[in-house]
């Protein structure tokens, strides 16, 4: 029996919190852009800070499991 909660989870956050895809943090301009399609530094920092966060919470503290098998 396989546990595929983390791995699910990590991979949703992943597409969902590339910088630029959906939404940028910070922009190159504003605090914040949507669907631009570009990236910086400072947001792949952030992105980063949110991503282990949400991952930490996800598997850590609400303890998301999905078995298989």
């Amino acid at each position: 029996m396989a546990d595929w909660g983390p791995v699910v989870v990590a991979v949703i956050l992943f597409v969902l919190l590339t910088p630029g895809l959906l939404v940028q943090i910070p922009a190159r301009g504003r605090i914040i852009e949507f669907g631009n399609m570009h990236t910086s530094g400072a947001s792949i920092l952030v992105h980063t800070i949110i991503y282990f966060g949400l991952i930490t919470i996800f598997t850590i503290v609400i303890r998301l499991h999905i078995y298989t098998g």
